[in-house]
């Protein structure tokens, strides 16, 4: 196919798709990327997420769809009881207060919970160069310095071939992040690799579940003008055909689209003498009394999330 560019498209969502993969397969992702930290952690016990608890003790952050967030409670093989807080972020634009970031939110984790703060963040954007890991400062013999794990997404850029042959979820999803950066405005290229990914998962032996989910997220990712994604679903639609399997007949993404045009017009009708805001919330309400999650339908409606939670 020939490569066309278009100037006008949305910029990409890399937001939602880390954010459900991670709550998804939490175990794999410190797997892949961390391995040691992954050894020192008791999986056959409960880890927590407290994202709420994140956004109560950091909540200036900035709402943004670059930044995803992440804070867990594990419990380490050694001793009894030993729980750790392990803070993630994935930052998918380079920023110069970065590693300042970091810094705040580890120790202000640990003001609250008075345990261990461990500290991994995943650089997902394309500057090979920008690495931070630590920042701090120093005075005359004190100093107070952090230092946190780095993981860089473009370094896996020459063996795209073989993530895509790994066990592990996020073979396939660092993938499928780096092939969107690669193929920003080149909708063809796009179209492409995203075929060649649902390829490949329809062609795994993993349950139903797990491959709904990723292909879930593999749609978040490569987003296609309506067009190529109709084409798309025909496609599938053959696969599934072939290879006598129903998976899923047409993308969340579609039925999510739906519930939003019907969402708009009961939310809106309700909403509109309040003013655009309270009519997006009440948008986002509908959509989640139809099964979606706060995450999904904020990002819908296009309203902060906190104000589903807290209304």
């Amino acid at each position: 196919m020939s490569t066309t560019q278009s100037p006008a498209n949305p910029a990409d969502n890399y937001d939602s798709p880390w954010k459900e993969a991670i709550e998804h397969y939490y175990p794999e992702f410190m797997a892949f990327y961390f391995p040691d930290a992954y050894a020192a952690i008791d999986w056959s016990k409960k880890y927590s997420f407290l994202d709420n608890e994140l956004r109560a003790i950091f909540p200036e952050a900035e709402v943004s769809n670059r930044v995803v967030d992440k804070l867990v409670r594990v419990e380490l093989l050694q001793g009894t009881e030993t729980w750790l807080y392990i803070h993630i972020e994935v930052q998918s634009t380079r920023r110069s207060d970065f590693a300042r970031r970091m810094f705040i939110y580890n120790y202000r984790i640990f003001d609250k919970y008075d345990k261990p703060v461990a500290s991994f963040a995943i650089l997902a954007d394309r500057h090979r160069q920008w690495r931070p890991n630590s920042w701090g400062f120093a005075f005359a013999g004190s100093k107070h310095t952090l230092e946190f794990s780095i993981v860089k997404l473009v370094d896996y850029e020459p063996e795209i071939n073989e993530l895509l042959t790994l066990d592990n979820a996020f073979g396939l999803i660092t993938a499928a992040h780096l092939l969107t950066q690669q193929t920003r405005r080149k909708n063809e290229e796009r179209y492409d690799a995203k075929l060649r990914l649902i390829r490949l998962l329809y062609e795994r032996q993993w349950e139903r579940k797990r491959i709904v989910e990723l292909l879930r997220v593999i749609d978040w990712f490569l987003e296609l003008p309506k067009e190529l994604q109709q084409q798309l679903k025909t496609e599938i639609c053959q696969i599934e055909e072939q290879q006598k399997m129903k998976y899923v007949t047409s993308f969340e993404r579609d039925a999510m689209e739906e519930g939003f045009e019907k969402g708009v017009v009961e939310g809106m009708e309700k909403g509109i003498e309040k003013g655009v805001i309270q009519g997006r919330i009440e948008v986002a309400r509908n959509l989640m009394a139809s099964g979606f999650s706060a995450e999904q339908a904020a990002s819908i409606a296009d309203v902060p999330v906190a104000l589903l939670q807290s209304a």
